[in-house]
């Protein structure tokens, strides 16, 4: 059987979105901050990074915030969310057409993201491009001022 494309994973719900009960986990409550989870699809998470202008930057852990508001969830998962913003960059360096600017969607605390296209120095350059400057502390990368670039999810 052929590996399915990152398009392919992109457009594959897979059941998604659904919200996990975590009553009777408290470990998980008391790490995620809630009883209701929810696991969005990774389209979701393509039209948010998809929003993010020119001269800003979105974290995921905002992404997951916006998810899970629109849900009416307490919190949304944070390994899926890392999986599919990963699928999110790989389907639009696939694509010839409809590309997003997945290189704005950045780790916590402004940290670029190894996994994406062609890596740190990937993201590093198309930052730049767009006027951010990005510095290195020990092996990670991090865009500075990250905070004041911030895009408003809920006015996009």
């Amino acid at each position: 059987m052929a590996r399915k494309t990152y398009n392919e994973k992109l457009h594959n719900a897979n059941g998604l979105p659904k919200i996990e009960d975590l009553t009777g986990k408290p470990e998980a409550i008391a790490r995620l901050g809630g009883t209701k989870m929810l696991v969005a699809p990774p389209l979701q998470y393509n039209e948010l990074m998809s929003l993010i202008p020119k001269g800003q930057v979105i974290t995921i852990d905002r992404i997951r915030t916006m998810l899970a508001v629109r849900a009416g969830a307490d919190v949304t998962c944070p390994l899926t969310a890392g999986i599919f913003a990963n699928i999110c960059a790989h389907a639009s360096a696939e694509r010839d057409n409809d590309k997003i600017p997945y290189w704005r969607t950045l780790k916590t605390k402004g940290e670029l993201n190894e996994k994406y296209p062609d890596g740190i120095d990937g993201q590093k350059a198309l930052l730049e491009a767009e006027g951010h400057t990005v510095t290195q502390k020990g092996k990670r990368y991090f865009v500075e001022g990250y905070e004041e670039k911030l895009a408003d999810l809920a006015s996009l």
